[in-house]
């Protein structure tokens, strides 16, 4: 078995917060302790109070995982997901730590932080696969734009008083035509996203499935659409409509002039997840919802 010093784990952080920077001293010296190398940006290390040893590198690029057996990402929804494109490119197992409010890609809570550090020394976590989306953009029939999602590809109107008037598409065959704010397309991980603001379904992770949520859709048959994982959804945007704009996981964005069209298709390369215990989604879900479950009694025995 491979011993801890050459074992290495790479921390990514949101350090404009005070809260990520204690949580990033905490887990680096925990790790260093039990004998692991850490690697952090350069960036980042200059807000952090780091040991000599820890590593650093310039670029958030694919490269700078080499070598490392996990990355580990503190902050909230919006640098899990930065941390999900590095892991993806990487083919490295994110494990995600919460610092925000929902956190659904968090595998633990700010208060479980040396659990965290145990279970990594230990090597006692698990990974598995979620399902990504690969997105297509095209404009007079040719490919102007591609990217990929983990949560959801939402093509939104831009001008706030006008509707985006689109045409829905699966497998190549029309569906529906109406004005909206904006369809999302959506993966499992995604339902409980931007997908759920829009009144979509919660889709249990192992689930295999893709969604298409329309926003404030102006309509009587604008219901959300859960289809098979081999589907190929499409979004197109009229002519004779103001030009909208891509949104992907809400990090990256392309403008959509009109008559564009936007196909999504699940994703080649999936993101790796480390998870540290076997907690059900429904206990997720109640947990992150803070659902009200009093008066349960349960399966009899």
């Amino acid at each position: 078995m491979t011993s801890n010093a050459e074992r290495t784990v790479f921390l990514l952080a949101h350090t404009g917060r005070p809260a990520a920077i204690r949580s990033a001293e905490l887990v680096v010296n925990g790790l260093v302790r039990s004998g692991l190398r850490v690697r952090v940006l350069a960036t980042e290390a200059v807000d952090l109070p780091l040991p000599e040893s820890v590593e650093t590198v310039p670029d958030a690029t694919p490269a700078a995982l080499d070598g490392c057996e996990l990355l580990i990402v503190l902050g909230g929804d919006g640098t899990l997901l930065r941390g999900a494109a590095f892991a993806r490119a990487s083919g490295v197992p994110m494990l995600g730590v919460n610092l925000g409010r929902v956190g659904f890609l968090a595998e633990a809570e700010r208060d479980d932080l040396d659990k965290v550090v145990n279970r990594v020394v230990t090597r006692s976590y698990e990974v598995e696969e979620r399902m990504t989306i690969d997105v297509v953009v095209r404009s007079n029939g040719d490919v102007v734009h591609r990217d990929w999602a983990l949560n959801e590809a939402a093509v939104q109107k831009v001008s706030p008083e006008r509707m985006l008037e689109v045409v829905l598409e699966i497998d190549g065959r029309p569906v529906t035509a109406f004005g909206c704010d904006g369809i999302v397309c959506a993966t499992p991980t995604g339902s409980t996203a931007y997908a759920f603001s829009a009144g979509g379904p919660v889709v249990w992770p192992e689930v295999e499935a893709l969604l298409m949520v329309p926003i404030s859709a102006h309509a009587l048959f604008a219901k959300p659409l859960v289809t098979s994982p081999t589907t190929v959804l499409a979004v197109e945007v009229q002519a004779n409509t103001p030009h909208g704009v891509l949104w992907c996981d809400g990090r990256r964005t392309v403008e959509l002039p009109p008559g564009a069209r936007v196909e999504v298709r699940r994703g080649a390369v999936p993101v790796r997840l480390a998870r540290l215990h076997h907690a059900s989604f429904t206990d997720r879900l109640v947990a992150k919802f803070a659902l009200p479950v009093s008066g349960w009694r349960g399966a009899p025995h």
